[in-house]
């Protein structure tokens, strides 16, 4: 026996000899090339980054995990005490393991081999930690073992607040949360300290595997995961039994997140989003917790973006009806089929519906949802041009609707336009983007035609022809013959016969009507007299010149502009000539809250440290802007396209009963129009094309198709504020003239004020521009009546860039 016990004592010994030998083997053999645990002192989660309008309101969150980070601190106690007891009741006691768990969990699992279970764990948070910050989640011995051994040294390195702090906010607890505070919001819209003891025991409950307990398919699930987290925290001592009863027979209600602050501006925010990501990289982006602190202005926003469908909407109506964009050869599950066509038609009210009976006056409809509906012949109307419903639709026809006011279930006919456009409405002064929308529908298109769009400006580009002009030897006053021209454009290139729109000519004319009544060949003889170079030179001060040729057709506006570089451009003219850049992002922080970009650089030594007062004078800023031209030429031209409203091509603007100035644009064949003007503190420019170019078709022009959206636009914005004039600079004569002869006159009635450098004033005699240059020569005031049209003798061969107006 003797003998016997001590082999079995020998036995025992060498065994413990030899399971601590493969112990240490194993801990040397698996703690190799472990990753660095440290790096977990330093270690900041991916955050959501917050695009903010110029108002504070949210406009975009960016994020790969939309994650809200919270210091344990700022953690409501009994958040921490449910997780640690639905996942680790020693947390506090151990050293990284629960060695009686491990121990329990192995007796399972041997007793469950061969029965297909998944075998169980039984990791600490610390292990958790390991697991999701520095290892995969392949489940394995080896990843076990690995996980316990950086368990061990994580806990030697780390306070548990600092561990508990990194498992609540790296966790993934479904519908797309990662950390207990973005889940609060995603499930029940609270933060962390509005949640109920119920709330907060659901949540606790979801880390073993958040799809099981989903609160909506898998309810009872969810359910009796709650109860036993309610159940492990009354058995800890972390609530009381009567607690116990009240969250238990709460129901789980999820809320949907809040989303009526966000702004729609769905095109200037991915126009953010593309600048972040060029100046920071996508994962500083998405990953950084960044806030983002724009200029858009909310309420301006929504004015664009109506403006711009409206407009698109008229001029789509004025084309006709195209016929239902998708037909359903039997009405058989006609619920279903709508449910998967898209929801953002454009106008948040419209949607997709279907065609159940066509009656004599009026039209039935299904909704999704299967709700019922129906339009009636007014709802038609825009669409019939003399036809009988039963010829614009038919039975199973998928047509876009939209409600009809006061109405219960009257609905009428929409379609979605084919053409697309821009607008853009920024402050004159700081290049700040107030609204921006770059089509009908940025879900249909993400294209933005107001940043990526190069088109031909046609007329609009005209008024930098003029600064030039007027920046060398002319005046507002100046003759200009508009009279037929011919150009010999150089060996084999033939002659260029460039015309005035409707093939009209009306000789000696002012230069100030050259741009209202935006006549070519008065344009093109100026081009001619100053030269390309110079036009060029202007072009580029102000930011529209991409590459230009030095040929004689740019004048006509045969470049390529941004729709944005245009309005940014016509913004330097009412500025009074300061160089200005259009910018959409004010300010940036990091997750700190530290600034890391600022879009304002001026130095002000007086703006920190103390609060002001009333009795403080507001510090005096420095004005970095670059003069590009004298603010008494930009005053000219401001005052100049102030006429093309009053007597000019954009004489529909007139009943806002506003001081406006701007420059219509159609380019040649009619493919592109464009309306860029401004009051004295904002500036809007809109453009409306076919992204694949086409002619908008008979005589749709800048004024007929652009300058309504301005319109309304611009009725909306300036409703409610205070009418300024433009502000006339120093050195500026102000001289009444006659309009149609350019010359001096006394007689109030019929005249104008023109705008003149002092010396520069045209007396009874205006200089002309003709053919063979400028020139002081008597013109009579009978020579350019605007009901005197010349005809142009000449039959054009080739015109070349005409038809630009």
């Amino acid at each position: 026996m003797l003998r016997f016990l001590g082999g079995l004592f020998a036995f025992v010994c060498l065994t413990v000899v030899v399971g601590i030998i493969a112990v240490f083997a194993a801990l040397y053999h698996f703690g190799q090339g472990l990753p660095d645990y440290r790096q977990l002192a330093d270690y900041q989660p991916p955050v959501v980054t917050r695009i903010h309008a110029g108002d504070g309101r949210l406009l975009a969150e960016y994020a790969r995990e939309k994650r809200i980070f919270v210091p344990v601190k700022a953690m409501p106690p009994r958040v921490l005490n449910a997780f640690i007891a639905a996942e680790d009741k020693t947390f506090y006691q151990h050293a990284g393991l629960d060695v009686f768990g491990i121990i329990r969990a192995m007796v399972t699992n041997i007793q469950t081999i061969g029965s297909g279970r998944r075998p169980i764990g039984a990791s600490t948070i610390t292990q958790q930690v390991a697991k999701n910050f520095l290892l995969s989640g392949v489940l394995s011995y080896e990843r076990k073992i690995k996980e316990a051994i950086l368990a061990l040294r994580i806990e030697k390195t780390f306070s548990k607040e600092r561990i508990i702090e990194l498992y609540l906010n790296e966790i993934y607890l479904g519908f797309g949360s990662y950390g207990v505070a973005a889940a609060a919001l995603n499930y029940f819209n609270k933060s962390l300290d509005e949640l109920t003891l119920s709330e907060i025991a659901y949540l606790a409950g979801l880390p073993k595997a958040p799809n099981s307990y989903h609160p909506l398919r898998r309810y009872d699930n969810a359910i009796a995961r709650r109860n036993y987290v309610i159940g492990r925290m009354f058995e800890d001592g972390y609530i009381t039994a009567a607690e116990v009863e009240i969250a238990r027979r709460e129901p789980l209600v999820v809320r949907e997140r809040a989303n009526e602050e966000f702004v729609r501006a769905d095109y200037f925010a991915e126009e953010v989003r593309r600048q972040l990501a060029e100046q920071f990289g996508d994962q500083k982006l998405y990953d950084g917790g960044l806030s983002v602190r724009t200029s858009l202005n909310p309420r301006m926003a929504e004015m664009a973006r109506r403006a711009l469908q409206d407009g698109l909407i008229d001029y789509d109506r004025r084309r006709g009806w195209r016929g239902a964009p998708e037909h359903l050869p039997t009405l058989d599950n006609w619920v279903a089929r709508l449910a998967v066509l898209p929801t953002a038609l454009g106008p948040p009210e419209w949607r997709y519906a279907v065609v159940l009976k066509v009656a004599a006056d009026y039209v039935e409809i299904g909704l999704p949802g299967g709700v019922g509906g129906r339009i009636d012949a007014a709802g038609l109307a825009w669409a019939r041009g003399g036809r009988s419903l039963a010829q614009l639709v038919k039975q199973g026809d998928i047509i876009a609707v939209s409600p009809v006011a006061d109405t219960q279930d009257r609905f009428a006919l929409e379609q979605v336009p084919k053409v697309e456009g821009a607008i853009i409405a920024l402050d004159p002064f700081t290049g700040r983007v107030l609204a921006m929308e770059g089509g009908f529908n940025q879900a249909r298109s993400e294209f933005n035609r107001a940043t990526q769009a190069w088109r031909q400006p046609g007329s609009s580009f005209k008024p930098f022809v003029y600064l030039a002009a007027l920046e060398r030897d002319m005046t507002p006053s100046t003759l200009v013959d508009d009279a037929p021209v011919e150009i010999d454009q150089g060996p084999g290139l033939g002659i260029w016969r460039p015309d005035n729109y409707g093939d009209q000519y009306y000789g000696p004319t002012p230069l100030r009507v050259g741009i209202e009544k935006s006549r070519n060949i008065m344009t093109v003889r100026i081009a001619q007299h100053i030269g390309p170079p110079a036009i060029l030179d202007m072009a580029t001060r102000f930011g529209v010149n991409r590459n230009l040729p030095p040929v004689l057709s740019i004048a006509l506006g045969t470049g390529e502009v941004l729709p944005i570089n245009m309005v940014a451009a016509y913004g330097m003219l009412v500025n009074g000539g300061k160089k200005i850049k259009p910018t959409l992002i004010d300010r940036i922080q990091d997750r700190h809250g530290v600034t890391i970009f600022r879009q304002d650089q001026r130095p002000c030594t007086l703006c920190g440290g103390e609060y002001w007062r009333e009795d403080r004078q507001v510090p005096a800023l420095p004005d970095l802007r670059a003069q590009i031209v004298d603010t008494r030429i930009a005053y000219q031209m401001v005052h100049i396209l102030e006429g093309v409203v009053q007597r000019g091509t954009a004489a529909s603007l007139l009943s806002l009963n506003r001081p406006l100035a701007g420059k219509t644009g159609t380019t040649n064949d009619g493919r592109d129009a464009w309306f860029v003007g401004f009051s004295p503190d904002l500036v809007a420019g809109v453009y409306v094309g076919f992204d694949e170019p086409e002619s908008l078709g008979g005589r749709e022009t800048g004024g007929s198709v652009a300058v309504p959206i301005f319109k309304e636009f611009m009725a909306n914005a300036l409703r409610n504020t205070p009418t300024v004039p433009f502000r006339t600079p120093p050195g500026i004569r102000l001289v009444r003239v006659n309009p149609q002869t350019g010359a001096e006159s006394t007689d109030a009635k019929g005249t104008i004020w023109e705008a003149f450098l002092p010396g520069t004033e045209p007396g009874p005699v205006p200089k002309i521009l003709s053919q063979d240059g400028l020139r002081i020569e008597p013109v009579s005031d009978a020579l350019s009546p605007e009901n005197d049209a010349i005809t142009d003798p000449v039959t054009p061969v080739g015109s070349g860039t005409g038809g630009l107006y």
